[in-house]
């Protein structure tokens, strides 16, 4: 029976790690620490020849510091020679969001901004008019020309706002106005009533992380809505937060795999959380799920473990990937703009997503898969389809699929204004959600 209590504590753990998760290199800092207090070992990419791993052990993977690979081996993996013992969980860690470019200071008349661009198919105008700050990664200089000195930083204070023009000055703002991504989207930073220096922004930089300005040889900084998530509604019923795109996912998984199981564990599965980088711009980059990287690490995984490639391809055949990511909800106020028979509830249970076109790579056997652990477990699901004269939405699963051929089903929590600053979802879908995956990593 599923009480308050349980989805109240989840729905609140979520929104504190939205707070944390601000971009993909927070994200993947927030989800190291939560693994390595589960008692997970770090692999080093630029070691994987030299991995030494053993049946029963966690470790996990960097990637370049925005994506991140874990994997929970049991005590006697490769040892079964049929079923489903490889088992994966993907996501992504970023979110749309403003992209600082370089020599990012703009003076005018008096106001400091910064110059950036669109990262992912944003709703523009939703990001105006609040307190907006900034996350990435930074590159340092260092002796070794090859190793500079990366840090990884939130400012977390609210640095930023984009104003809106007032409707004094647009009598026509409220019929609708299209944003130039260049000239309405900059944000302001500062009023001066002093010349500025031109450096302004960088110098603010070098003070935060107490450097000199002049070591910061270049960036990857993101501003993202600083809000804080909260619940609402009457029946503390809704979710309304930045980036449930896809923190959503990302914090189901990583709390899946680290739960404790004590009994449940299936101890021939290698139980696997991936988490990519740049989903939002099309997965297309070596930490992306357009690359080699995943079937690459899990390779040598195998091969640290002592197991033959012939293995690790069988095990790719049988085996079996969750692509969470969130799914269209029904929206109260456009109907008309869902499916006419695949209706999406929010509090209505997990999301399978299906699409012809392929954008999802789900087809019967894995829904079946997915319906059948929903019902052994009491967890309720629901399916979607998109209405047949639009375009689908698509995530990682498929494109993973390239590299990596497992049956795969695209699953996520049903959402409202997907893109928006501000997202809305049910209080209870993130609970079902994570006794989900947890039921797919225990399954016997």
């Amino acid at each position: 029976m599923l009480s308050k209590k349980m989805y109240m504590e989840t729905a609140e753990r979520l929104i504190k790690a939205i707070g944390k998760c601000t971009c993909s290199f927070t994200t993947v800092r927030y989800v190291r620490e939560k693994l390595e207090n589960s008692g997970y070992r770090e692999l080093k990419l630029s070691e994987m020849p030299d991995w030494k791993v053993n049946k029963g052990e966690k470790i996990y993977i960097n990637v370049y510091d925005s994506s991140i690979f874990a994997f929970n081996i049991g005590d006697r993996a490769g040892e079964k020679t049929n079923g489903c013992t490889l088992r994966l969980a993907a996501a992504h860690t970023d979110s749309p969001a403003l992209y600082i470019k370089p020599k990012p200071e703009m003076i005018n008349r008096g106001y400091g901004k910064v110059n950036v661009e669109m990262y992912g198919a944003a709703i523009l105008s939703t990001w105006l008019d609040r307190p907006l700050s900034a996350a990435g990664k930074l590159s340092l200089r260092s002796d070794d020309v090859f190793c500079p000195r990366t840090v990884i930083t939130d400012i977390g204070t609210s640095l930023f706002t984009i104003p809106n023009l007032a409707i004094h000055l647009n009598r026509e703002i409220n019929r609708g106005i299209e944003l130039n991504r260049q000239n309405d989207m900059q944000p302001v930073c500062a009023i001066l009533e002093e010349q500025l220096k031109s450096s302004f922004f960088m110098d603010y930089l070098g003070e935060q992380l107490n450097v000199n300005r002049e070591d910061i040889l270049d960036y990857e900084l993101y501003i993202y809505n600083n809000e804080e998530g909260c619940i609402m509604g009457l029946n503390d019923d809704i979710i309304s937060s930045p980036r449930l795109d896809n923190i959503t996912s990302v914090e189901a998984i990583i709390n899946a795999l680290t739960a404790d199981t004590s009994g449940q564990e299936n101890k021939y599965a290698i139980k696997g959380a991936v988490l990519f980088d740049n989903e939002e711009v099309g997965s297309r980059s070596k930490q992306g799920a357009d690359s080699l990287m995943l079937s690459v690490i899990i390779e040598r995984l195998y091969l640290s473990l002592g197991l033959t490639r012939d293995m690790y391809l069988s095990d790719i055949v049988n085996g079996f990937m969750l692509s969470a990511d969130v799914a269209h909800g029904l929206h109260p106020n456009h109907n008309e703009k869902a499916d006419v028979t695949n209706i999406n509830m929010l509090n209505g249970g997990v999301v399978f997503k299906r699409a012809c076109s392929q954008t999802y790579s789900t087809d019967s056997k894995s829904v079946a898969i997915g319906e059948q652990i929903c019902r052994r477990h009491n967890i309720p699901y629901q399916k979607f389809a998109s209405r047949s004269d639009v375009t689908t939405g698509s995530t990682l699963g498929s494109i993973a699929n390239k590299y990596l051929p497992l049956r795969t089903v695209d699953v996520g929590v049903p959402v409202l204004a997907m893109h928006s600053a501000r997202e809305t979802m049910g209080v209870k879908d993130q609970y079902y959600l994570e006794q989900f995956v947890k039921a797919f990593y225990a399954q016997q």
